[in-house]
């Protein structure tokens, strides 16, 4: 369906492509190296990229007590705050998930069980901003999970000990904590060095580069999702407030500078005065080195005649992060399908999802909303099957089936393996000549 829209701001920048082949080929030949050289590799990075060569990039239990000793008492409070509401929400997404097993016939059981991932990294993004709130998602949803060992890759910031993220890291249980960060951490969670055992899967944002290394090493190892710039699109009417609508664009345009950030709004007089305020707001931002070019770039504006055309366009913008600022905003939750997250009513902002209320806020990007979700306990789950066959009526009847099936398809073998398990019940004998076995009485 073809919405049709006004535009009062339109976005003037492209989002790099997620494959740009500079950082393509950057990725794969320090991927390549790891894999050859191991931790000398990853020192050799270190010291290029971040003015960082300890003795050891893992960190000692007697070190990060003393680290985590050395933040302020109120920081060390809030983490647990947000951490107990992330661990409570992931319990409840683990208890939603339960195994089972149904008999489909006499003696033939079926079963579902979900399995922990053994071995999980997390990515902690560090660089400008040591960014505390991906520990709780990505280590405590594993825990949570039930993956029993959860290593957890930092940067150091400046060529400093981020405390509070490490802090954080302790305290969401992180088995292990290395001090290293970029395209060298990724690789070496995913291929293994000398000092650090190979995990099964990788979870946590990052830059492009490490969004390429995670791209690259899908396979070697599993991923959350692929991930680019976050996103925000508000959704207005005329119960809006403007004030609040701005504020909240440029809280997440401040996450870089091509983070979009669109406002769609039924009323022509709220969006225009939201374009307004954000304008006076930029100036004085301490982030406006990042709010600014992203506002500038890929801010938009829309507006749309009805809340029919407001759901429309923003499922088929299938963006990270949905705020409705509407009038009944619990609409959303029939009238949507494409999202990464929703934040409903003006109670509530992306920023509690970024930072404190529970849900997790490794989201999909770039569109990916259509056919992901984000991170979550089960993302660390593997559901596997197992079956059973003890009455031997129905492995006759199974088999009889099978043989015929799988001949259908010409696919001669399986077709046999039914029919020995059919004669042995019934006792009869086979006869197998000229690739069209069937079974005779003796």
């Amino acid at each position: 369906m073809t919405v049709e829209y006004t535009t009062l701001k339109d976005a003037s920048g492209k989002l790099a492509p997620s494959d740009d082949e500079g950082v393509r080929d950057t990725v794969r030949g320090i991927i390549a190296d790891v894999r050859e050289r191991g931790d000398a590799a990853v020192r050799e990075y270190s010291e290029r990229f971040d003015g960082w060569t300890p003795e050891s990039f893992r960190l000692s239990d007697a070190r990060i007590a003393e680290i985590v000793a050395s933040v302020p008492q109120q920081v060390v409070d809030d983490i647990r705050f947000v951490q107990a509401q992330v661990r409570r929400f992931a319990e409840a997404q683990r208890a939603s998930l339960t195994d089972f097993e149904l008999e489909t016939l006499p003696g033939v059981r079926l079963g579902q069980k979900s399995i922990p991932v053994q071995a999980a990294g997390a990515y902690i993004p560090g660089g400008r901003y040591p960014l505390t709130a991906s520990a709780h998602m990505t280590i405590v949803t594993a825990k949570v999970a039930g993956v029993p060992r959860v290593v957890a890759c930092t940067p150091p910031i400046r060529g400093e000990i981020p405390a509070a993220t490490i802090a954080a890291m302790s305290l969401a249980g992180a088995d292990e904590i290395h001090l290293v960060g970029g395209v060298q951490a990724v690789a070496s969670m995913a291929l293994g060095t000398e000092s650090m055992a190979a995990v099964d899967l990788i979870a946590g944002p990052g830059n492009a580069y490490v969004a390429e290394a995670k791209k690259q090493l899908y396979g070697t190892v599993g991923i959350d999702l692929f991930a680019g710039p976050t996103e925000i699109l508000v959704l207005a009417d005329q119960t809006t407030d403007p004030f609040i609508a701005a504020v909240d664009l440029l809280s997440q345009a401040e996450h870089g500078p091509e983070s979009p950030a669109v406002l769609i709004s039924t009323d022509e007089e709220v969006a225009r005065r939201t374009l307004q305020l954000v304008e006076e707001l930029l100036p004085g931002m301490p982030t406006r080195d990042m709010a600014e070019p992203a506002w500038r770039d890929f801010g938009r504006v829309l507006v749309v005649t009805s809340r029919d055309d407001a759901w429309v366009l923003a499922d088929d913008l299938a963006f990270e992060h949905v705020e409705v600022l509407m009038s009944d905003p619990r609409e959303a939750l029939q009238r949507m399908h494409q999202y990464g997250a929703l934040f409903l009513g003006e109670g509530t902002t992306v920023s509690y999802g970024d930072k404190v209320i529970g849900t997790n806020h490794v989201l999909p990007t770039r569109g990916a909303a259509r056919y992901t979700g984000g991170l979550w306990v089960g993302k660390y789950l593997k559901t596997v099957t197992y079956q059973e066959v003890t009455d031997p009526e129905s492995s006759a009847l199974l088999g009889e089936i099978c043989g015929r099936a799988a001949r259908v398809e010409l696919f001669e073998g399986h077709a046999r393996a039914g029919d020995v398990r059919t004669a042995r019940v019934r006792g009869t004998s086979l006869r197998w000549t000229d690739h069209q076995p069937a079974p005779v009485r003796a």
